[in-house]
Order: structure tokens, then sequence, then C-alpha cells
């Protein structure tokens, strides 16, 4: 009797792209990760690990605060 071996931790998109940190300036991805009502979605509906999450907080605040991206839609 042979079992299949699952990969039970899936990577983060970043992880998989192998991106370091984040870039601010990168408005389609980051875009994705928030809510039409500029809310942030959380690690489990975007699938990031920690500390891309951490990263796309920083991005997403930087961003907002070089009107890249609005505070509120």
């Amino acid at each position: 009797m042979t079992r299949k071996i699952f990969n039970k931790t899936s990577k983060c998109r970043f992880c998989r792209m192998g991106v370091e940190e984040v870039d601010y300036k990168d408005i389609q991805n980051l875009q994705k990760l928030a809510t039409t009502r500029g809310k942030l979605f959380s690690r489990k509906r975007s699938g990031n690990c920690a500390r891309h999450q951490r990263s796309v907080k920083m991005s997403i605040k930087r961003a907002r605060f070089m009107a890249l991206l609005p505070y509120v839609t």
C-alpha cells in the first residue's frame, strides 16, 4: 500500500517569485491585496506569509502617502 504525500504548506506569491521586499511602486499587485474600500486582506485570504504581509502593509502605507493608492474609495 503506497501513500501519496501532499504538500501541506503552500508558499505565498512573493516567496514563489523570490521577492525580498514588496515594492510600493508596484500598484497592480498592491491593488489585488486590498479591498475596494481600501482595507487590507488578511494573511489567510491573501495567502501571504507573515514576513511578506508586513512588507505589503508598509508598501501600501507608503503608496498611499505618495498618492499612488487612495486611502478610501
